[in-house]
């Protein structure tokens, strides 16, 4: 096989696992706060630090890539998630908070991912090989919870013992992601280094989120088009706060759904996402108008994401609008991270990734925030939140 067939190959079998891990531990994440008032609000805290730290992290991982290669970054992501799943035997709500602050500051795994693939990729296929990568994140979703409902049904998990088997089985995986990173071949032989005044530099960047703002606006400056499709980038995160208001929605409101049934969900909801994926990147996404598809996937799914708010108890419901979701806002990150992809280079890709997984950081942490504080109140109402969020990303993506 081509060598260049062999890193794609390695690539996406690097970002499957990432995600097979996180989708794996994610039903019995609710274990780890079941015993605090307003475990729905903690489970968000958790989720907006590990998403926040990548506001810090991300820029500088993505800068350290462009200097130094895409294959140390995979290597030291996914030690990272390796340590972060380590850290949460024994299963205690405190551990819980430092996997996320560890998990989110060795998170460069996914800008990491668009860069190598874009190195990687001749123009006419840059939509379709991203594309691919959502398709495989899809499948990340389902084979996650398949594995630990297997794990789980097959060897007869009493439930008091679930969280401990299904996090040991992510360590595992977390493992076997370390040997594939250490195999994979360099994407980006031609880089140079960072000096130590550019790295500390960058570090002092890092470490103060108004330049991020500023940052932008200069890649803006060389190559426009990149702020807008980041602006739509954080918009679109702020909607897609719904897949991790998911697990706490459905476990703790009017479906109560258990670890168990949540896997089946995430399965069935994981092999459409991946059938629609995969039909659309591969025969109908370089042959459209991105910027207009963007918008109308937009448009579609706000009552959508209205309609998950109002399906009290019924797990028929559910199922049945997760198709809808699955044809509309959820191919839109595929779009805008191939949009994006066609105005990097060589020289500032990981940088560019790296800014765009920061604001969308930025975002989940607003996000989360928001949710959190909105289920307080009443668990329906954060649905009415990602759909305002998803009509913004319909506007910014209106035809000129």
């Amino acid at each position: 096989m081509p060598l260049p067939s062999r890193r794609l190959l390695l690539l996406y079998s690097i970002l499957l696992v990432d995600i097979v891990v996180a989708a794996a531990v994610g039903p019995v994440v609710p274990e780890f706060v079941r015993g605090l008032s307003r475990p729905e609000l903690w489970l968000a805290v958790g989720t907006g630090v590990f998403l926040g730290v990548q506001l810090f992290s991300a820029p500088l991982l993505g800068r350290l890539s462009d200097g130094y290669g895409r294959r140390p970054i995979f290597i030291f992501s996914a030690l990272g998630t390796l340590l972060a799943n380590g850290l949460l035997l024994p299963i205690r709500t405190g551990l819980y908070f430092v996997n996320r602050v560890s998990d989110g500051a060795t998170n460069g795994m996914y800008a990491t991912v668009n860069s190598a693939l874009t190195d990687l990729s001749p123009p006419e296929r840059l939509f379709r090989n991203l594309g691919l990568a959502g398709s495989i994140m899809s499948l990340g979703f389902v084979l996650g919870p398949m594995l630990s409902g297997l794990l789980l049904t097959a060897l007869d998990v009493p439930p008091a013992q679930q969280a401990t088997y299904v996090i040991r089985l992510a360590v595992v995986l977390a493992a076997l992601n370390v040997l594939l990173s250490w195999w994979l071949p360099e994407t980006h032989p031609q880089h140079g280094g960072v000096r130590g005044a550019e790295l500390r530099a960058e570090l002092a960047r890092t470490l103060n989120p108004l330049t991020l703002w500023a940052r932008l606006q200069a890649k803006e400056a060389t190559n426009p088009g990149i702020q807008r499709i980041v602006l739509t980038q954080l918009a679109l995160t702020l909607a897609l706060g719904c897949y991790f208001y998911f697990v706490p929605y459905i476990s703790l409101g009017a479906l109560r759904m258990d670890a168990r049934a949540i896997s089946y969900f995430f399965i069935f909801f994981g092999a459409l996402s991946v059938v629609f994926n995969y039909v659309f990147f591969s025969l109908l996404a370089d042959r459209i108008d991105q910027q207009r598809a963007i918008f109308w996937l937009a448009a579609l799914g706000v009552p959508v994401l209205l309609a998950y708010g109002l399906v009290g108890g019924s797990q028929p419901l559910l199922y049945g609008i997760v198709v809808f979701d699955c044809l509309t806002f959820s191919l839109i990150p595929g779009l805008l991270g191939g949009l994006l992809a066609r105005r990097t280079t060589e020289a500032d890709r990981g940088e560019v990734f790296g800014l765009s997984q920061a604001f969308q950081g930025l975002a989940s942490f607003a996000t989360t925030l928001v949710y959190g504080t909105l289920s307080v109140l009443d668990l329906r109402l954060p649905w009415g939140w990602f759909a305002l969020c998803l009509a913004v990303v319909a506007w910014l993506s209106r035809p000129k």
